[in-house]
């Protein structure tokens, strides 16, 4: 296979040349406190990063330029500190269902991606604050969302979003910030959700002024004015 690092007489330049070949960085149960600064070297050859049990605390922003990568695997538990994860311009197709590990992550963009669906297991995210989602393919938010207290803003411009979790708006109590600019969702919908009068009332508190009970959504859905961000 070629991929993996484990090889004590690889030098640093001949695992990245290895990696461009392939495509592929494997670090699986390498002990790895951080990721290795030769990875950052495979550039935009890089498709494939496994760092699967490792002890890896922080993941560079470095790694959010690497815009051909596909997949990112952080099946790690070791990363249950990290508090923020940006992975946004890459052609990401999924996220791993070990995401909902991250119980003290503040802050997931994964933004411009080609993600289809947020994982159930985002709801394990307990100290989630701020989800920014935009411009992927995205149709359905999953339900458990709703069990992230914590929850003060989400963006999910430019998906393909026609329905909410019925629950979002009551049980996100924090919730202060949504946009969902280009998406399909009627602004009935949105305005018929159980706990929007809470959700208005906390959004014109944090703003400080008075705003029509409208969202904006942008002109393919809802263009009269909630921007809910």
């Amino acid at each position: 296979m070629g991929c993996c690092s484990s090889r004590s007489s690889d030098s640093p330049a001949t695992r990245v040349t290895r990696w461009r070949s392939t495509g592929i960085v494997a670090l699986r149960d390498a002990k790895l406190k951080v990721v290795p600064h030769e990875v950052l070297q495979v550039g935009n050859s890089l498709r494939t990063l496994d760092l699967t049990n490792n002890k890896i605390v922080e993941v560079p922003q470095e790694v959010g330029t690497i815009v051909n990568m596909q997949r990112l695997v952080l099946a790690v538990g070791s990363l249950s500190n990290l508090q923020q994860l940006t992975v946004s311009q890459n052609s990401l197709l999924c996220l791993p269902k070990s995401v909902g590990d991250l119980c003290n992550m503040l802050l997931l963009n994964v933004s411009d991606n080609k993600l289809n669906a947020l994982p159930e297991s985002i709801g394990g995210c307990k100290s989630l604050e701020e989800l920014q989602a935009n411009g992927n393919t995205i149709e359905d938010v999953p339900s458990s969302i709703c069990n992230l207290a914590c929850l003060k803003s989400v963006s999910l411009n430019g998906n393909k979003i026609r329905q909410l979790p019925p629950n979002l708006l009551k049980d996100c109590k924090a919730l202060q910030n949504l946009s969902l600019h280009s998406n399909p969702i009627s602004m009935d919908q949105f305005q018929q959700m159980d706990g929007f009068g809470e959700f208005e009332a906390r959004r014109r508190k944090k703003f400080d002024k008075q705003i029509d009970s409208n969202v904006m959504m942008g002109s393919t859905a809802l263009d009269e004015g909630i921007d809910l961000c």
